[in-house]
Formats: structure tokens, C-alpha cells, sequence
């Protein structure tokens, strides 16, 4: 990507999610470097002062209360996790607050899980809460609310938050400040080189990360590469950047050819797309036909009874469920018309067949399609 086509494409930014990793906000004894902290606001004030807007994603809230809990890394049981975050996020965001308002900008705290983001009411009662926050003129601070969080509710990370963030504000650009360079076709350790645009996460692209995670955060560049085809497939842009760099954000925001851009070319999804795609956790499983594949890849038609050849899990009416084709592939995702017990009985059949099944046919397709997202 050349200078002046990376320079276009930000001189159009003007909203901005940037997540923040905790190797860019702690020290080596896994305490919270206030220096370093300082510097990142002091990067967002001047990003704002270009007319933009700001949401930030931090981690840091865990590592944040090891202090006080005596703790000299991060601890293994979930009691002790979740109190190092409860902990931890109190002065994370104290210290947020004062280092903001030192420059007269007002900062608001946004604690969610996956559960919050899933549930359609919340999901908009979210984005709403945020969006006010911006227009506001202040700056939002998100992280993922880990004292009550267990995995069935939890999004997982906050390379992943901050991704469905970007999604859940329509935002231009997300960046991802860590501790590496960007992505490179190699460990940087054995001679690997940077690779400054993405256009597609593949599995060549994939098995250029390591996934491995550190004593401080909770991922590697999988979850960074995860979070990239998040924004690629919703329309946005990516940067994964070293924030360790001085005036990495400003410098990224400026245009500077750093770290690596994941470029997308896919259309902007609308809003509730966006929350079929990547909000929901499939309840269960829709196995098709090659002709159910052809009829909704290639020619945009919902999803038929008389394409589909087998149901796994359980799931009831309006429940996300993943439509794998006949290898397996998952082809899409949708929210189903009909529960499994009922689709059980139904497979195969034509669309004037399932009242004789049935009793009733209240709808004529499984899944309509303006309840699909192609995956």
C-alpha cells in the first residue's frame, strides 16, 4: 500500500475504536505504567483534536489489582480473576479519569459481556449509550465486565471486543495496539518481515500466528487476526500497530506506513446484519444440500426445507443456527423460522408439504433471507 492511497483512506476516518493491550499499559513487574498511560491519553486527545471521535477498549483492569491481591502474575482460578478485575478496573478507570479530565475531556465506563452484546434490546441500548457518549464529546472506555463474566457469557478478548465495538458504532477504523510490529510472515525472533496489508485472513494468513499468549494478556496474534476478519467481513479497516512506539496512534492516524492494515473490500453490512454475523453464538446446526448452498450463495434465496438434510442441537424458533453445506463449510448464518424438533420432522420436504407434517405452516422457509448472513 503506497503513501499516498494509506493517506486518502485515513484523511476519511472519523470515528476510531482503539484497543489498547496490556503489554502497552504495564511494566515488567505487570504493574500499571502510569508513564505509559499518560502518553496513550495524551495520543487520543490530539486524535480527537483532529475532529475525530475516540472509543477505547483497555485491558489492564486485571493486571491493574494484582497489587492488591498480592499477586505477582496472573492468577490461574476465576474467583481470583474476577476479583483482580473488579479490583483493577476501579483504579484503571480513576486513573483514566483524571489523566483525561487533565485536558478537559470527560470519559464514561461501558462493562459488557457477549450476553449484553447478543441480547437485541442491550445490543441497542449499548450502542445507543455509546453513541450519546461520543456525540457528548467524551470518550468512551469499554472492557469486557470479567468480575461476573464465565464462559458461557463472555466475548473472549478484547482484540474480539474491540471488533464487535467497531461493529456495534460503525466505526471506520479499528486499531490494535500492542506489543509487536504487526503480523509477520514469520516469528520477528527468526528473521520474519512485516506484512504491511492484509486483504484477506486466510489460512496461509493464519498459520503465520503463533497464538501464543503471555503472563499479562490473554491472547496472541490469532485473536488479533480473529478480530481482523470481524471488521473485514463488516467493511471496516484494521491496524494491528506496536503501541510501545512513540505516538504509535497519532502516527497511524497520520498516515505513517506502520504496523499492518487489513484492508477490506466487502460492502458495509447494515445494523441488524452486523448482529446476525458477529453478536450471536449459533444455538445449533443446519446441515444443506449442494442446491441449498448454489440457491443461497449465488443466487440470494432463503433457505428451504427441501435443501436441508440434517439438524444438530438443539435450538428453538428465532435462534441463531449455522448452515453448514455438505463438507461441513459453514456457508451461512441465520436466525431459523422453525425449532429443532419441528425441522427434524421437515427435512426435505417442499414448502406445500409442511402443513400435512406439521398442522400449520406459518412459514415457507427456514430461514428467510433477510435473517442470513453469508459467511
Amino acid at each position: 500500500m503506497g503513501d499516498t492511497e494509506r493517506r486518502d483512506w485515513v484523511d476519511n476516518v472519523r470515528r476510531v475504536v482503539v484497543k489498547v493491550g496490556s503489554r502497552v499499559l504495564v511494566d515488567d513487574s505487570y504493574r500499571l505504567d502510569e508513564s505509559r498511560i499518560a502518553s496513550l491519553v495524551g495520543q487520543i486527545v490530539r486524535v480527537r483534536e483532529s475532529g475525530r471521535q475516540v472509543v477505547l477498549v483497555s485491558s489492564g483492569a486485571i493486571a491493574a489489582g494484582l497489587p492488591d491481591l498480592k499477586l505477582d502474575r496472573r492468577p490461574a482460578d476465576l474467583p481470583s480473576l474476577q476479583a483482580a478485575a473488579a479490583m483493577g478496573q476501579a483504579r484503571l478507570i480513576g486513573l483514566y479519569r483524571d489523566l483525561f479530565g487533565a485536558h478537559g475531556v470527560a470519559v464514561g465506563q461501558a462493562l459488557v459481556t457477549h450476553a449484553d452484546l447478543r441480547d437485541r434490546d442491550r445490543h441497542l441500548n449499548a450502542r445507543n449509550a455509546l453513541n450519546r457518549m461520543l456525540e457528548a464529546g467524551a470518550v468512551p472506555i469499554v472492557n469486557e465486565n470479567d468480575t461476573v463474566a464465565v464462559d458461557e457469557i463472555r466475548v473472549g478478548d478484547n482484540d474480539q471486543l474491540s471488533a464487535l465495538v467497531g461493529n456495534l458504532v460503525r466505526a471506520d477504523l479499528v486499531v490494535l495496539l500492542t506489543g509487536v510490529d504487526g503480523l509477520h510472515d514469520k516469528h520477528p525472533d527468526a528473521g520474519g518481515s512485516l506484512i504491511g496489508r492484509v486483504d484477506e485472513v486466510t489460512a496461509a494468513i493464519r498459520a503465520m500466528a503463533d497464538g501464543a499468549g503471555d503472563g499479562v494478556g490473554t491472547g496472541g496474534m490469532r485473536t488479533k487476526l480473529d478480530a481482523a476478519e470481524i471488521c473485514l467481513r463488516g467493511g471496516e479497516r484494521l491496524v494491528i500497530a506496536n503501541g510501545n512506539e512513540p505516538d504509535a496512534l497519532v502516527r497511524v492516524l497520520d498516515g505513517e506506513p506502520m504496523g499492518t492494515v487489513f484492508e477490506s473490500a466487502a460492502e458495509a453490512m447494515g445494523s441488524r446484519k452486523r448482529w446476525i454475523a458477529f453478536f450471536q453464538k449459533p444455538s445449533g446446526t443446519v446441515v444443506v444440500d449442494d442446491g441449498a448452498v448454489r440457491a443461497v450463495r449465488e443466487r440470494g434465496g432463503s433457505l428451504l426445507a427441501i435443501g436441508v438434510t440434517g439438524v444438530d442441537g438443539v435450538f428453538a424458533h428465532g435462534d441463531l443456527v449455522s448452515v453448514r453445506g455438505p463438507g461441513g463449510e459453514e456457508v451461512a448464518r441465520g436466525l431459523v423460522n422453525y425449532s429443532s424438533a419441528d425441522l427434524s420432522k421437515i427435512i426435505g420436504k417442499r414448502s406445500d408439504e409442511i402443513a400435512g407434517v406439521l398442522g400449520a405452516c406459518e412459514y415457507g422457509e427456514v430461514v428467510r433471507r433477510d435473517n442470513l448472513v453469508l459467511g
